[in-house]
């Protein structure tokens, strides 16, 4: 869900984040890899916009991974292929606190091969800067901040001015989203209000994951309560033990337990 909700921003506030990384406006449109030449490296977290100079290649991160280096390094070359004249812009942007020395890694090396690109940890980031566009906002309470809490709070409150009522139910849900990396969730609650997140898309994309996790785990839950009552009735008729196991799949230990339970109900 963090991965879709950094994609969903940068592609919908892309000039927020233009501003943010090269510091001027310009104009950029969606680069599919596909236009790239041979298949995609899978990277869950790539983001490629361009314009008719440059082209800017984001990766947000919430795990460092030993092939970042070697993934950036690739994409610039197959852009290289694909536009030799543009520029290019690559920014890892690791989105959670992190000790592993990979956070800090900006150089692919081989052999004689040296790529660079940039990296950003946003822990490290000043918070005033996210608070400048709403694109930005999801991201203040994972800034360099003293107090996490008043900083969503803070970011709530200007939330709640933003007039386009569609750009305010994303960017709440986005920042509901993305606190949940450094807040507990009922803190986030209380904060932020669920009334402004439910026209967004990113909070229809939660409710569709809920119920998809919460059909996936009924099923489960009824395949095993099937099972155990199989494994009930086998031991009513005086079944074996390791002939139940064979059938049902159950472990000795929970068909033992199933046993103890049912001698005891019928103790009662």
């Amino acid at each position: 869900m963090f991965d879709n909700v950094c994609k969903f921003l940068a592609e919908s506030f892309s000039a927020d984040f233009v501003i943010w990384l090269l510091g001027e406006p310009t104009t950029l449109t969606e680069l599919s890899p596909s236009e790239l030449s041979l298949e995609p490296i899978r990277a869950d977290t790539l983001i490629l916009l361009q314009s008719d100079e440059i082209v800017l290649h984001l990766e947000f991160q919430t795990v460092p991974k030993a092939d970042i280096p070697f993934r950036i390094s690739d994409y610039r070359l197959r852009v290289y292929r694909k536009f030799p004249h543009k520029r290019m812009r690559q920014v890892v942007i690791y989105l959670k606190p992190s000790d592993s020395e990979l956070v800090y890694q900006t150089e692919f090396v081989l052999e004689n091969s040296l790529h660079r690109f940039e990296v950003i940890r946003l822990w490290e980031q000043p918070t005033e800067i996210f608070f400048n566009s709403p694109g930005l906002l999801p991201f203040a309470a994972l800034s360099q901040t003293d107090d996490q809490r008043r900083t969503l709070e803070e970011a709530a409150q200007v939330i709640e001015a933003i007039n386009d009522t569609r750009i305010r139910s994303n960017v709440a849900a986005s920042t509901a989203v993305l606190a949940g990396l450094v807040l507990n969730k009922d803190v986030i609650k209380r904060i932020l209000r669920s009334d402004i997140m439910r026209e967004s898309v990113i909070y229809q994309d939660i409710l569709q994951e809920g119920l998809a996790q919460g059909l996936e785990q009924g099923i489960e839950q009824g395949i095993e309560q099937k099972t155990q009552e199989i494994a009930v009735n086998m031991l009513n008729e005086g079944v074996a033990i390791a002939l139940i196991v064979r059938v049902t799949g159950l472990t000795i230990e929970q068909v033992q337990q199933l046993q103890a339970k049912t001698d005891n109900n019928q103790a009662q």
